[in-house]
């Protein structure tokens, strides 16, 4: 089919849903490419994601994301789930393909990591050690992005410190579990520092990090984007540092999901990222 005589269909599936600003996102480039299509929010309660998924194919979608609650059970029902998925250990991604069979991906590690290349063009992986704060799915994603990028030594600190070194057995290379106590001082000479944990965001309490010991060369980045800025953004950005935001990451991850539902890549314009913001507040 041409994009003529075809109509595009994605969406999101989650729990609540309604908050998400993916459609907004999508169904910009929808009218930026000049198809017809839409990409819509699915609200899809626990319990009900297999048949949600598996209704995909006679409706003629392409694929949707899939957020909280369902990035895990989403794995369970998948037929086919990549190398990347499987390390992270949630999917972000699914596509529908031609006979009905599921495939799923994560492409959050390409957002995080994309948004920092956008944002901040001389960042190197391999500049020097990470520190990311948290062992949840997105911290997952960001390790495994920074691994991707050869970075030298990942030191992952998080209050279970069980979980750390979980992550660091399912994802290998050179990540460190780092106690809690120990967060302040693993800034130490960093080329890069992350929160990759919800403190910080709206509704909750802020993160728990003196920068005393971060080298004013370091780029320190979140993968929060309610609000726009952090104070732990903050306070790296009044010493400093270069500050990346997490809006982007929610962008960046947008042009592989295309790429794998519909063979088309948009782009992200300042105009995007512009109506986007807007929408936050």
């Amino acid at each position: 089919m041409t994009g003529q005589d075809r109509f595009y269909m994605a969406g999101v599936m989650g729990w609540p849903v309604m908050h998400s600003r993916s459609p907004l996102m999508h169904n910009y480039w929808m009218r930026q490419m000049g198809l017809n299509g839409v990409y819509v929010p699915l609200e899809i309660r626990p319990g009900t994601l297999e048949a949600a998924l598996r209704g995909l194919h006679p409706l003629r979608f392409s694929g949707v994301n899939v957020t909280i609650p369902h990035k895990l059970e989403a794995m369970r029902i998948v037929d086919e789930l990549d190398e990347v998925a499987a390390k992270i250990g949630a999917i972000s991604c699914i596509a529908v393909r031609d006979d009905g069979s599921l495939f799923g991906t994560n492409n959050d590690w390409r957002g995080f990591i994309g948004n920092i290349k956008a944002s901040y063009p001389a960042w190197r992986g391999d500049a020097g050690p990470a520190t990311v704060i948290g062992a949840g799915g997105g911290a997952r994603a960001v390790c495994y992005g920074l691994l991707a990028e050869g970075v030298s030594e990942i030191r992952l600190v998080n209050r279970t410190e069980a979980h750390s070194e979980q992550i660091a057995s399912d994802l290998g290379g050179p990540i460190r579990p780092v106690p809690w106590e120990e967060r302040h001082d693993a800034l130490a000479g960093v080329a890069t520092v992350v929160n990759a944990t919800s403190l910080g965001m709206v509704g909750q309490p802020e993160l728990d990090l003196r920068l005393d010991a971060l080298p004013a060369g370091a780029l320190a980045a979140d993968i929060i984007y309610s609000p726009m800025e952090t104070s732990f953004l903050a306070a790296a950005r009044a010493r400093g540092n270069v500050t990346v935001g997490g809006l982007g990451m929610l962008l960046h991850q947008g042009p592989p999901a295309w790429k794998l539902w519909f063979d088309l890549e948009p782009t992200v314009t300042d105009e995007l990222r512009t109506l986007m913001a807007e929408s936050l507040g």
